[in-house]
């Protein structure tokens, strides 16, 4: 397994333990990509996370702190470094910190979206 391989797996297990709540709509070596159960006004079920190879770095997104942008305060430079739009993260190298802080990061917003009803 090559580097990026290894951050894609690590980044995708992050999301992993939601999928038994949510939708997998990919699950393939370089894209794992999770809906919610709840449909939304355009008929279409609502975007929780991604992980995603792309050719220079892995992304890994996550619609909770679009929609709760109040998400974001507690993160760290470092990872704020990172963002790239809205809700967007980019790695190019493995760091469990940061890592680590997305696991959490994504772990609140699990909890906000079934506060609203979106589970």
């Amino acid at each position: 397994m090559d580097r990026r391989e290894e951050i894609f797996q690590q980044l995708k297990e992050i999301l992993v333990p939601y999928s038994t709540d949510m939708v997998v709509v990919i699950d393939k070596p370089d894209n794992y990509y999770l809906n919610t159960r709840h449909v939304m006004k355009n008929k279409k079920p609502m975007y929780f996370g991604s992980v995603k190879a792309n050719k220079n770095y892995i992304s890994f997104h996550l619609m909770p702190i679009y929609v709760f942008p109040d998400l974001l305060e507690s993160i760290t430079p470092e990872l704020k470094k990172r963002m790239q739009g809205k809700s967007c993260f980019n790695f190019k190298t493995e760091d469990t910190s940061l890592f680590q802080q997305l696991k959490a990061l994504t772990q609140a917003g699990y909890e906000k979206y079934e506060d609203t009803g979106y589970l």
